[in-house]
């Protein structure tokens, strides 16, 4: 018995795709990478990571603070907070407390040694930024702050970065 044959295939068309590096989401990736594993390199040299870094600084301006609200403040769960402040707490650079206001929540607060350290790791960030930014100039780097800021704002992002 004869074979049917199909009929010949189309030719097939792609449609255009666009190039990777004509995206911004690629150069702010790109760039965002760079920064960040530089960033983290320095912070885990001091002996913290990023997330902890974070919280770190979300408590050195206050005074005892309920970890819901630094949960809040920075955009990670309660959980993962928790375990955050187990990290720190463990690392002796902040403590609980029974908040005075409200005996069912517990507040945190940087110890001595935590307290001294987040300047030291402010100053990391700093230095990560004059890596990265410093060659532009000054009125260059306010308008990609004022751009970035305007994203943020625009599309509501709440979340802080941490890792």
């Amino acid at each position: 018995m004869p074979r049917k044959t199909s009929p010949p295939a189309a030719p097939s068309v792609r449609p255009p795709a666009s190039e990777l590096e004509s995206h911004l989401g690629y150069w702010l990736r790109f760039v965002s990478n760079h920064v960040s594993i530089a960033f983290r390199a320095k912070v885990e040299a001091a002996g913290v990571s990023v997330s902890e870094w974070v919280v770190l600084r979300q408590l050195y301006d206050g005074h005892y603070t309920a970890a819901g609200a630094i949960a809040e403040a920075i955009g990670m769960t309660k959980g993962a907070v928790s375990k955050v402040v187990t990290r720190l707490e463990e690392k002796r650079l902040l403590e609980r407390r029974i908040l005075e206001e409200d005996r069912r929540q517990q507040g945190l607060a940087l110890t001595a040694r935590g307290r001294a350290l987040v300047p030291v790791l402010a100053h990391l960030a700093d230095e990560n930024d004059a890596e990265f930014f410093g060659h532009l100039p000054t009125r260059r780097r306010a308008e990609l702050l004022a751009l970035l800021r305007e994203l943020v704002r625009h599309h509501r992002l709440e979340s802080v970065p941490v890792d």
